[in-house]
C-alpha cells in the first residue's frame, strides 16, 4: 500500500484523494496488540463476556493469616475479590497471527482453601515461611486485611541468616529491626493476642501479626524428620488447624519442595505473588505494534504532516486520529509492511495528547550509510534498538532477546558511536551479575576488572568483532583503536554500586534478568546528568533462586517505565548470530 504524498508545506491539510482506497473484498480488522480482552474473548468463545477490570499485573497474594479462637466475622463489601481463575491470550506473532494458537489459559494462583475463604468473606490466616521474609523484607504488610503467623522456626532461620553482607543477610537483619519495632511496648498477654500490622504507620496493613508462643505441633506422618525446619513448620500449620476449626490457614512459601510437601500431606500451600509484575510474561510489553492494513484509510482524516531536523538529519512527523491511538504508548514503534511489495512504514510514538498521537519516521540503520561503528540492522527489531540507542533524549533503553539477537553487539556499538565519535558520554560502563551457570570456580586473583573479565567473555567476544570493522588501518592501527577503545571502556561490579553517581556515562547492565526489582532499582538510581542506561537480558534465562519470568527485575522496569517519554524497549525476536545458533534455538 502506497504511503501519502509528502505535503509542499509544513503542517499541511492533505487531501482526501492523496490517500489510497481499501481495496473491495477486504475488511479491516484490528491487531490483536489493539483489540481489548472483551473483544478477544468474544472472537473465540463467540459470546460478550463482561471485560475484566484492572491492569494484567494482579496481586495474587493479597490474602493473609489471622489468629483468633473464632471464626473472624464476615468482611463483606470490603473483601476483594480474589482473581483465582485469570483467562488470557497470546500475543499474536507480530507478522503471521495464529488464531488457533490463541485458546484461554487458566492460572490458579490461590490453594482451594484461600478461594473459599474468599468466597465466604472470612480472613486468613497466613504461615510465612522463612525464605518469603528473606525474599522480600515487607511482605509482612503486603496480605491486607489478613493476619500473619510465624513460627518459631522462622524466627529461629532468620537468626541463622543474619550475619554477612550478602542481599539475604541484609534482608534477615531487615525484618529482624521490623518485628523488634512491632513488639516494642507491647504486653506479653497483647502479643499473644495480636499486635496490629498498622502499628509503624502502614495503612493497608489492617491485620494482626501473631508468634508461635506453644512449642506444640501436631504429629507428621513418620518418615520425616522432626528435626528439620521445614517439616517443623508443617507441624506448625497442621496444628492451626485443629486449633482453630474453621479458619482457613494457608502456608506461604516460594520453596517449590516445601509447598509440594505441603499439598501432599493435605495443608494449603502457595507462593509468594505480591513480586509478581504480570502472572502471565506473554503480556509483557514488548514495544512495538503492527498497524492494520487499512492504517491509512481509517486514520486519514484530518491528517498532518511536516518535516524537521533532528540531530542531524530529517525526519517526517504525522499527527493522526483514529482507533489505534488509544491503544499506543509514548516511545512504542510502529509498523505497516504492504503485502503488495509498496514501501515498509517504521514510526515512532512520539507524543499523545487524548485521541491524537504524533508519529515519527524513523532512521533507517539497515543501510549501510547509517552504519553504527560498522554495524548495521539485520532485521525490522534491530533498526527498532539502534533509533532507541541513537536518541540522546532517551535515556533508559531495556532490550530483550533470546541467545544471538544482538542485544549485546548493539549496545557496544550504539556506546563506542557516542564515546568516540560524537563524544556524547564520556566512557562506557559495563556490569552484570555474576551467577556461574555451572559449579562456581572459586575465587579469582586480581583488580576488581581483572576479577570480572571472567564475566565479560561475551562482551570480548562482541569487542573483538567491532575491532575488526577497518580492514584498511593497518597491523598498527588496529592495535591503536584497540588500546583506545580499552582505555574507554570500564568493567565494574555490581558490588560496589551503592552510593555511586554517574555523570554522561553509558551504562550497560547485562544479564539484568537476574536482578531483583530491589537490585535494579539500586542501579537504575545511579544515573547522573548526561547518563544513559541500557537493561539487556532474556527472561528465559534466569539463574538466580527464587526469581521468576514475572518477578524478575527486567520484567519490573519494561513493565514500570513503559509509555515514559524518555525512555524505551524492544523485544528482538529474530537471531542473527548463525544458521547454527538459530537451528540449536529452535530444535534443542
Amino acid at each position: 500500500m502506497p504511503l501519502p504524498k509528502m505535503p509542499t508545506k509544513p503542517a499541511t491539510m492533505l487531501l482526501a484523494k492523496d490517500y489510497p482506497k481499501a481495496e473491495p473484498g477486504k475488511s479491516p480488522v484490528r491487531p490483536a496488540s489493539t483489540q481489548t480482552d472483551t473483544e478477544l474473548e468474544e472472537l473465540i468463545s463467540g459470546q460478550a463476556v463482561p471485560a475484566p477490570k484492572g491492569r494484567a499485573r494482579k496481586k495474587a497474594a493479597q490474602a493473609a493469616p489471622v489468629l483468633a479462637a473464632v471464626p473472624a466475622p464476615a468482611r463483606g463489601e470490603t473483601q476483594r475479590s480474589a482473581p483465582a481463575t485469570v483467562a488470557k491470550l497470546r500475543e499474536t506473532d507480530a507478522e503471521q497471527p495464529h488464531p488457533a494458537k490463541h485458546k484461554p489459559v487458566e492460572v490458579n494462583v490461590k490453594s482451594s482453601t484461600s478461594r473459599r475463604a474468599d468466597k465466604s468473606g472470612i480472613t486468613k490466616v497466613f504461615v510465612l515461611d522463612t525464605n518469603v521474609l528473606m525474599h522480600d523484607p515487607t511482605s509482612l504488610f503486603r496480605f491486607e486485611e489478613h493476619d500473619v503467623y510465624l513460627p518459631m522456626m522462622t524466627l529461629e532461620e532468620l537468626d541463622n541468616h543474619k550475619k554477612g553482607m550478602s542481599e539475604v543477610a541484609r534482608n534477615a537483619r531487615q525484618v529482624s529491626r521490623t518485628l523488634d519495632a512491632l513488639i516494642a511496648n507491647v504486653d506479653d498477654d497483647a502479643i499473644e493476642a495480636g499486635i496490629p500490622l498498622a502499628k509503624l504507620g502502614n495503612k493497608d496493613a489492617k491485620g494482626r501479626l501473631f508468634f508461635q508462643t506453644k512449642l506444640d505441633a501436631a504429629p507428621l506422618p513418620d518418615g520425616l524428620p522432626s528435626g528439620k525446619a521445614d517439616n517443623q513448620i508443617l507441624g506448625v500449620v497442621r496444628a492451626l488447624e485443629q486449633q482453630m476449626d474453621g479458619r482457613a490457614i494457608v502456608l506461604v512459601s516460594k520453596d517449590i519442595n516445601m509447598r509440594i510437601k505441603a499439598r501432599a500431606l493435605g495443608l494449603p500451600a502457595e507462593d509468594y505473588f505480591n513480586d509478581h509484575v504480570l502472572e502471565d510474561t506473554d503480556l509483557l510489553y514488548s514495544g512495538i505494534v503492527q498497524l492494520p492494513d487499512d492504517f491509512w484509510d481509517s486514520h486519514g482524516k484530518d491528517i498532518e504532516s511536516w518535516q524537521e531536523n533532528r540531530n542531524g538529519y530529517s525526519s517526517t512527523f504525522y499527527r493522526i486520529t483514529g482507533p489505534v491511538v488509544p491503544g499506543l504508548l509514548v516511545n512504542q514503534f510502529v509498523y505497516l509492511e504492504p503485502k503488495d511489495g509498496d514501501s515498509p512504514f517504521y514510526a515512532q510514538v512520539k507524543q499523545i495528547n487524548g485521541k491524537t498521537a504524533v508519529l515519527e519516521t524513523l532512521r533507517d540503520y539497515s543501510h549501510n550509510k547509517n552504519n553504527v561503528w560498522g554495524i548495521t540492522a539485520r532485521n525490522r527489531e534491530q533498526n527498532f534498538a539502534l533509533n532507541l540507542l541513537m536518541n540522546p533524549e532517551c535515556d533508559f533503553v531495556t532490550l530483550l532477546g533470546q541467545a544471538g539477537t544482538g542485544k549485546t553487539l548493539l549496545a557496544l556499538a550504539a556506546g563506542l558511536a557516542q564515546v568516540l565519535e560524537t563524544k556524547l558520554y564520556n566512557e562506557i560502563i559495563v556490569t552484570r551479575v555474576t551467577v556461574p551457570v555451572g559449579e562456581d570456580i572459586g575465587f579469582l586473583p586480581g583488580t576488581e576488572e581483572e576479577k570480572m573479565s571472567p564475566w565479560m567473555g561475551a562482551f570480548d567476544d562482541n569487542l573483538e568483532v567491532l575491532m575488526k570493522s577497518d580492514g584498511d588501518a593497518g597491523d598498527w592501527g588496529r592495535a591503536a583503536t584497540q588500546d583506545l577503545i580499552r582505555s574507554r571502556i570500564k568493567i565494574k561490579s555490581l558490588n560496589f554500586m551503592r552510593g555511586r553517581t554517574f555523570v554522561n556515562k553509558f551504562l550497560i547492565i547485562d544479564e539484568a534478568q537476574n536482578l531483583t526489582p530491589k537490585q535494579m532499582k539500586t542501579l537504575v538510581t545511579r544515573a547522573g546528568p548526561g547518563t544513559k542506561i541500557l537493561c539487556l537480558g532474556n527472561i528465559a534465562q534466569i539463574d538466580t533462586p527464587y526469581l521468576t519470568e514475572g518477578s524478575s527485575g527486567l520484567t519490573y522496569v519494561v513493565d514500570r517505565f513503559k509509555g515514559w517519554g524518555h525512555g524505551g524497549h524492544v523485544t528482538l525476536a529474530r537471531g542473527e548470530r548463525s544458521r547454527l545458533a538459530d537451528h540449536a534455538s529452535d530444535v534443542l
